[in-house]
């Protein structure tokens, strides 16, 4: 038997508890046959005021994820899909394998995460080398990710720390502000910009963005829900996210 509404597949989504924005997000590109069922990692909201007490009270989402694996598992889904990106980048590419392979042995499924999933986003648009991100972390945890990107090829030529000081207060930040820190982080050099922080929604302004600039601009949550798509076969093309979802 096959679930009447979940007839493609169902998604075990896991994204921490003050994470607002991912369920909305992975419900907008999420085509027909397919749902998404969101696990929530208990999350204090965290009074993030340096880099010491951000990669603290990061690291604690990462210990909390496998109690949100064994409860989202009990409503049996195919594939589970990561909501959280900073863990996911912690040291290297070694680190996001790691990180998978637990949750991967954990749940007897397999997931997508962030970090992977920007990278083969990377590789699928081509001919990327030099790169440019933004993240509302501090900058201990930008450097985690440009580490990240180096490993998988890719040199990261400027990045910027939005420095958001509690959870919750990533999804504040606005399409106003973001559309500023595009124009910074762009130019000759780069060949494709990355937004990494799933609570920071991007999807529709980096769609539009890639219009503009005229080269990849890559929302994490777009990347990893197409990375998911893709991994099971669901090839769907849907408009409106860029052309991730509507090319690839």
């Amino acid at each position: 038997m096959t679930d009447v509404l979940g007839w493609r597949r169902k998604f075990g989504v896991l994204g921490p508890s003050t994470n607002t924005i991912v369920q909305p997000d992975f419900e907008a590109m999420r085509p027909i046959g397919v749902t998404n069922h969101y696990a929530r990692i208990f999350t204090p909201n965290a009074n993030a005021i340096d880099d010491a007490s951000a990669r603290t009270a990061t690291e604690l989402i990462g210990s909390n994820t496998l109690d949100a694996v064994r409860s989202v598992m009990t409503c049996e889904p195919d594939y589970l899909v990561m909501g959280m990106s900073a863990v996911t980048f912690f040291n290297g590419a070694k680190g996001a394998d790691k990180f998978q392979k637990t949750i991967e042995d954990e749940s007897g499924v397999k997931i997508s995460i962030g970090s992977h999933s920007c990278a083969e986003a990377l590789r699928t648009y081509g001919g990327v080398k030099k790169i440019s991100f933004v993240s509302p972390y501090w900058p201990s945890m930008n450097r985690e990710v440009a580490n990240y990107f180096s490993d998988m090829g890719y040199e990261t030529v400027r990045e910027i720390s939005l420095k958001r000081r509690s959870w919750i207060s990533i999804a504040e930040v606005t399409t106003e502000e973001l559309r500023g820190v595009l124009r910074e982080l762009d130019g000759d050099d780069v060949d494709a910009i990355v937004q990494v922080g799933t609570n920071m929604s991007m999807i529709r302004l980096a769609a539009a963005a890639e219009m503009w600039l005229g080269k990849p601009v890559i929302a994490i949550n777009t990347a990893t829900y197409w990375h998911a798509l893709r991994a099971n076969g669901i090839n769907d093309k849907i408009a409106g996210f860029g052309r991730l979802l509507e090319e690839f």
